[in-house]
């Protein structure tokens, strides 16, 4: 959008996004049916937008209006992403193990970069999507350190 005035251009919506975190029972139907709407459709009970709007007795335009501003609280805890910083061996098959167990916990390797190894030691930071693992971070943590090779693993970032 262009301001007239300053002969800017200025972003419209978003600038400003504001957050709260409120009780289902005093939400608007609408927003709590459209939640219900979404998911259906993720769990696979309906294949349609349609179908979804019509098992629980929501417009379709409601549906659209609303479908990308609720998310079920559950759902935000736990697609996380998080950083994790280890020091590793310079031996064969160490990081070949590292992700293997970080996949046996169900997390998901998003990225990884290794230095070239000095003295021994080659650093790695690897980003890994937690939403569907069972365990914690710190269980995920506790576990890097102790397997063979890794001499230091820390957690640098989430979000």
């Amino acid at each position: 959008m262009l301001d007239k005035k300053t002969a800017e251009i200025k972003p419209i919506g978003h600038e400003h996004e504001r957050y709260y975190l409120v009780r289902e029972d005093i939400l608007p139907e609408a927003l709590v049916k459209t939640v219900q709407a979404k998911e259906l459709l993720a769990r696979g009970e309906v294949k349609t937008i349609h179908e979804a709007v019509e098992q629980v007795e929501l417009s379709r335009s409601a549906f659209y209006k609303y479908k990308d501003g609720i998310f079920p609280l559950s759902k935000l805890e736990r697609e996380r992403i998080v950083t994790i910083s280890m020091d590793l061996e310079h031996r064969s098959g160490i990081l070949s193990r590292v992700l293997a167990m970080i996949a046996g916990l169900e997390g998901n390797v998003l990225t990884i970069h290794q230095t070239i190894p000095l003295q021994g030691v080659a650093n790695v930071v690897i980003s890994v999507e937690t939403s569907q693992m069972s365990e914690n971070v710190a269980f995920l943590l506790e576990r890097l350190r102790d397997q063979d090779g890794v001499s230091r693993a820390a957690l640098i970032g989430q979000g």
